[in-house]
């Protein structure tokens, strides 16, 4: 990373990374507090206060509304301390654990927020594999720590051991449920207090002369103070030192203390970002690596959401600029396609807002509104034929038919589930015999989400049936091997969205049968989704 040249400084402030958590760990209360001191919003929308204050913005889905918890990663850009953030909040619940898949390939680093009381749970652990996976650097704030929680030592452990990463602390917390009375910096010797009278209030800074500061007294209970010198002591003792480039690498990760809730530690977290968090990196495309510094706009969509506002039949492609600065009215090249597209009305997100963008730099995310042409997995560029990698679609753990149940509303129902097939939710496959669908989904929750959006988004009442099949796998290999495979086997085959062959299953027998009648096939559980 030392040879590639500096950035030009529009590009290097640029921060673009992703939340994730296990559900309920405070993930969009996290969000709140970001997007209020990046001056987005003027008062965090508690997420249980009362009426019309409670409908956080991130959550904008009526679904996510009514049940509280996040469902379509959201995408906001703000600016904090002189850098750009553009933060893509993902959902937690782990039914939608595809959706942040494809997120995390649009970010260039994470914040991983846990629960002090429950430490890592299972979903957080499933994300943490997938950052391994792209080598994400990762932050760590451990929220709630004005409940009960776990010792400090105890949640670093876990961590250490879960996870396989170095644990260095930055700050370290006093006192703990109703005794916490803020943290210690220990990347800056500060003491941070924080004030749970006034919720939105920044958190009171004291500089510090480090730990044996008289003035500490002043400040601290003295139980707690001794306590304090003894645990960090023993911190600097035992746990490794902050360092940058390990960070980066993806091997150590900070974790600062906090209450997301009572803005505490929030601030502290952010300015973290800042300081370390990696500038906008380069892009894998099958043919080369795209440098954010590259002159030519290049972009890819990662997530396509149809029907942001009701009242208009719209579809947002999120795009991740790789290169290039990118001004509105430019004619990119739609690579799948190979057609021009003249983006007229790119927007930036401020929660539930839009903004047209009159820029955008490397490592922004910007929406294009379309009426179709965009696809998860595909390229804009300003000509180069380039295909981004590394944007997977997994097989469906679940499957069901879905019959509308007007039959008057068929035709309509086949448009709602392409939508919601180009937009990721949800896999729809057309069997070979027979009439209908069948969806697959990762997670039952999917289902009933799928459900009640084509009834509020199409008016279309719909019901889901069990199928007779539990599985799906793509069929790969040469041509006439599969259509003399497709011919046998009709009962089983379906095509998805994309017209790809997909063979249907009932039992793991089928799968090994196959194997073993025809081994020139491949039958896959993950396809790119490269054009």
């Amino acid at each position: 990373m030392t040879n590639r040249p500096d950035l030009p400084p529009e590009i290097a402030r640029r921060r673009t990374f992703a939340i994730i958590s296990h559900p309920d760990a405070g993930k969009t209360t996290l969000t709140e507090k970001f997007l209020l001191y990046g001056g987005a919003i003027q008062m965090a929308g508690q997420v249980r206060a009362k009426g019309e204050a409670r409908r956080t913005r991130s959550d904008f889905m009526k679904m996510e509304q009514e049940r509280g918890i996040s469902v379509s990663a959201s995408a906001m850009s703000f600016d904090f301390d002189g850098y750009r953030f553009n933060l893509v909040d993902t959902p937690g619940h782990s039914d939608f654990s595809e959706d942040t898949y494809r997120t995390l390939t649009a970010v260039d680093a994470a914040i991983m927020v846990i629960d002090g009381a429950k430490g890592v749970e299972s979903q957080t652990r499933k994300l943490f594999e997938v950052c391994r996976l792209r080598d994400l650097p990762i932050l760590t704030f451990c929220n709630k720590m004005d409940r009960e929680s776990r010792d400090t030592f105890e949640i670093i452990d876990e961590i250490q051991e879960n996870l396989a990463i170095d644990v260095a602390p930055a700050s370290w917390p006093i006192g703990v449920g109703r005794d916490f009375i803020g943290c210690y910096d220990m990347l800056h010797d500060r003491l941070e207090l924080m004030d749970r009278a006034d919720r939105n209030k920044v958190a009171e800074s004291v500089k510090m002369q480090g730990l044996d500061d008289p003035r500490l007294a002043e400040h601290v209970p003295a139980g707690l103070l001794d306590k304090l010198r003894d645990e960090v002591g023993m911190a600097r003792e035992l746990l490794p030192a902050f360092d940058r480039q390990s960070f980066l690498e993806g091997h150590m990760t900070p974790i600062w203390f906090g209450s997301a809730i009572n803005s505490f530690g929030v601030q502290e977290l952010m300015k973290g970002i800042s300081a370390y968090g990696p500038p906008p990196q380069p892009q894998n495309a099958a043919e080369r690596q795209i440098a954010p510094e590259e002159n030519p706009v290049t972009g890819f969509v990662f997530k396509v959401q149809a029907n942001m506002d009701p009242k208009h039949r719209d579809r947002v492609a999120f795009v991740r600029l790789a290169s290039g600065h990118f001004e509105r009215g430019m004619k990119l090249t739609h690579v799948r396609s190979k057609k021009p597209m003249a983006v007229t009305n790119p927007v930036l997100f401020l929660a539930a807002d839009r903004e047209l963008a009159e820029e955008a730099w490397a490592g922004d995310i910007i929406g294009i509104p379309n009426h179709g042409q965009l696809r998860i997995g595909d390229a804009l560029t300003e000509g180069e034929a380039l295909r981004f990698t590394g944007i997977p679609s997994f097989a469906p753990e679940l499957l069901q038919s879905v019959r509308a149940t007007d039959p008057m509303k068929a035709k309509h129902l086949e448009k709602a589930l392409m939508q919601f097939a180009e937009e990721g939710a949800a896999k729809v496959f057309k069997p070979m015999i027979g009439s209908g669908f069948i969806v697959g989904v990762v997670g039952a929750l999917q289902f009933e989400v799928l459900a009640s959006r084509i009834e509020i988004e199409y008016g279309i009442p719909v019901r889901f049936e069990s199928s007779q099949f539990t599985s799906a796998r793509w069929v790969a290999g040469p041509r006439d091997k599969v259509e003399a495979f497709v011919n046998v086997n009709k009962g089983h085959i379906a095509q998805d969205h994309d017209g790809d062959m997909v063979y249907l299953t009932r039992l793991q027998w089928d799968i090994d049968r196959v194997q073993r009648d025809h081994p020139d096939l491949r039958l896959t559980a993950t396809k790119e989704m490269m054009v």
